[in-house]
């Protein structure tokens, strides 16, 4: 039963926005969530797949995620704690109608306005050298892996047969480094980064670069989102998408909600496990307990107080106007009778 607009103003937005059935609430959700928490040196900015098969003008495939199908969003977290610090619904189309060409540098400075001084990772679809730049204007660094097929990469990095394994090449600019890194025989992976200065190498057996070290230190924030937020979830099945949109801004609130708790108060339950089940247990209690409350007590007007006493076993049931029985459906070849229940205002 529950709608997030009304049918006159999805009438006069539907064909210009996409999202017009559940624009208000998740602008209203969205835009709160970066005035609750401070995030760390790193953030990682991924996209979140929302299983959905029903009808939805937006609706992706995509056949490398194990549901397949379903709604992308586009997710800024931080790389520690995987607090969720802004979301936008990709809706697959810019403002203007038009699909956009080469539109990931947008995307990502859009989904990171407002941060200063921060480290980010995020997918290889976003990763190029202006973005790079452009986010060095807004003082902020990235360390990302980088598509081979990008014009700017020089030939030397992309060469792997007979490299040897665990060997490193270095590319520098004045505000950039280039690094391939070969973990396996043919085979190469190529991160930028805004960060490093340096060819630094660790002190293990494969030889990592503190680039690559650094990419997957960070780069699994939106992924632990999934599994944090899809252990304990409120979704149920449905065929309207803004009813899965919205059960997805309930579990990722619950899970913002447990990193602040843990944050304000480190020692609770310190050494027992299952501490974000018994958090989200106590604050479904406490959200529950003031509608309790109040339906414990007899409405004032006279049918719904009718109701609750016969309810309790203290009075009669009390009778439509129109009689006992208002309404007739039927299933299969018989045709079953239906009492009438007054609702609270007595109709």
């Amino acid at each position: 039963m529950i709608r997030f607009d009304s049918h006159e103003f999805r009438r006069a937005g539907r064909v210009p926005d996409k999202l017009a059935p559940i624009r208000n609430v998740w602008e209203k959700w969205a835009e709160r969530l970066p005035c609750l928490y401070n995030p760390g040196p790193e953030v990682t900015v991924g996209e979140q797949l929302v299983l959905f098969r029903g009808c939805c003008p937006f609706r992706q495939y995509i056949p490398s995620k194990p549901g397949k199908y379903g709604i992308k969003i586009r997710t800024l977290c931080v790389a520690k704690s995987s607090y969720v610090w802004n979301m936008q619904v990709n809706t697959r189309k810019a403002a203007s109608g038009a699909l956009e060409k080469n539109g990931g540098v947008r995307i990502l400075l859009d989904t990171t306005e407002g941060l200063r001084g921060r480290n980010i990772t995020c997918d290889s679809f976003f990763t190029s050298n202006e973005l790079g730049q452009e986010l060095l204007k807004r003082k902020m660094t990235m360390v990302d892996e980088v598509r081979k097929n990008k014009p700017e990469l020089p030939t030397v990095v992309l060469v792997t047969k007979g490299r040897e394994v665990f060997s490193s090449k270095f590319a520098f600019t004045p505000s950039a480094t280039l690094v391939s890194y070969c973990p396996k025989r043919n085979r190469s992976v190529v991160l930028l980064s805004t960060l490093h200065k340096d060819t630094e190498v660790g002190d293990g057996e494969d030889r990592k670069p503190a680039v690559v070290m650094d990419y997957n230190r960070s780069k699994g924030g939106v992924v632990n989102l999934g599994k944090a937020s899809g252990i304990y979830s409120c979704k149920r099945v449905t065929a309207r998408w803004p009813l899965v949109i919205f059960y997805n801004v309930i579990d990722v609130s619950s899970h913002n909600a447990v990193v602040i708790w843990n944050k304000l108060n480190p020692t609770w339950m310190a050494g027992k496990r299952n501490k974000k089940r018994a958090f989200l247990d106590q604050l479904g209690r406490e959200l529950v307990t003031p509608q309790i409350q109040r339906r414990g007590h007899l409405p004032r007007t006279a049918a719904p107080a009718a109701l609750a006493r016969a309810v309790q076993g203290g009075g009669t049931w009390p009778q439509c106007a129109r009689g006992p029985v208002c309404s007739r459906f039927s299933r299969g070849r018989q045709t079953q009778e239906v009492p009438f229940l007054p609702n609270e205002e007595g109709l």
